[in-house]
């Protein structure tokens, strides 16, 4: 592979590990062992049908559980201790094209560490703002999109590296920011969630609200960053 060919695939990798990571392991192991590409010795493990296997069987279960609104948040915490690793790996391995030392190789799993946690916790709080929606149909949306831009993603890496690289610095410019919007949205979110099972903090005034007024003051949360998650969306 050409240096800007292996570039792309180091950075595509540990990208879209953070989305997800299995999607990402199928496309690579796929296109290695089909013969499109041809995959440095760091990633040839992946397309050995044990690990195309697991990752087939881990991506449907992935595939239900990130379409299913509260599980698809849960799966995606539990998930922050997987994807960021995993990308930090792919991308050494990955790294290994260019035929360097170890020090080198570890930068490159810091950079792809890095992406895999921009990709990941946008991904993730993403979610949790279109999960105070009440219609499962955003889920299902966001996850299929989110499917179809690591396969794209991949591709696009792999056969079109220079180009592949230009959005991907257009993404980290988004995600620097969105990631600041989100997290704001998120603790407005939380603040809200904690006045309202504590009742407002207010002592004796808390016992004074109605179930009908603790009711209506749920819809409003939900409505109110069901409007920031429109926002996001857009």
């Amino acid at each position: 592979m050409e240096t800007i060919d292996t570039l792309a695939l180091m950075l595509g990798a540990g990208w879209a590990a953070g989305i997800n990571l299995y999607a990402a392991i199928l496309v690579l192991g796929y296109m290695g062992m089909t013969g499109h590409v041809t995959l440095p010795p760091g990633l040839e493990v992946l397309s050995d049908p044990m690990v195309m296997g697991i990752a087939g069987i881990m991506y449907c279960v992935e595939f239900f559980a990130d379409k299913t609104p509260g599980v698809d948040s849960g799966w995606d915490t539990l998930h922050t201790f997987i994807r960021i690793p995993a990308g930090a790996l792919l991308a050494a391995g990955a790294a290994s094209g260019f035929e360097v030392d170890q020090a080198a190789e570890l930068v490159a799993a810091l950079v792809g560490g890095t992406l895999a946690a921009g990709s990941h916790f946008t991904k993730t709080g993403s979610r949790l703002m279109i999960n105070t929606s009440p219609e499962p149909v955003s889920n299902w949306t966001a996850s299929i999109v989110e499917d179809l831009a690591v396969i794209g993603g991949l591709w696009t890496a792999l056969n079109y590296p220079t180009a592949f690289i230009l959005l991907l610095v257009l993404f980290v410019a988004l995600v620097i920011w969105l990631l600041p919007k989100i997290w704001r949205a998120l603790k407005r979110l939380f603040h809200r969630l904690g006045r309202f099972f504590s009742g407002g903090g207010e002592g004796s005034a808390a016992s004074s609200h109605s179930p009908e007024e603790r009711a209506e003051t749920l819809k409003s949360l939900f409505r109110d960053n069901g409007e920031t998650a429109d926002t996001l969306k857009k």
